[in-house]
């Protein structure tokens, strides 16, 4: 189910979340030197952060809202992510 926050880092508007083993996971992956070990961790493919302002009361992602555990590879992609509703 959706986390209603997020605790361990800003939450992120993906692109897309996909599996680090999908084929275009892997390459973006691969590219950046990044290894995943398990290939069933969910990636966010180019993200960007969503203020604190408004959630809740504004705030919005067209795509996928997620709270990820590595957001350190400049919104190229993110991993381990979990959904996030920001409706709350």
């Amino acid at each position: 189910p959706p986390a209603s926050q997020c605790n361990t880092a800003p939450v992120q508007c993906c692109n897309s979340v996909q599996p680090a083993g999908s084929s275009a996971v892997s390459k973006i992956l691969a590219l950046l030197g990044v290894v995943v070990q398990d290939v069933n961790v969910p990636v966010g493919l180019t993200c960007s952060p969503i203020t604190a302002v408004g959630v809740g009361s504004g705030a919005s992602c067209n795509n996928q809202a997620v709270c990820c555990e590595n957001n350190s590879f400049n919104g190229i992609v993110a991993i381990g992510c979990t959904p996030v509703n920001i409706a709350l």
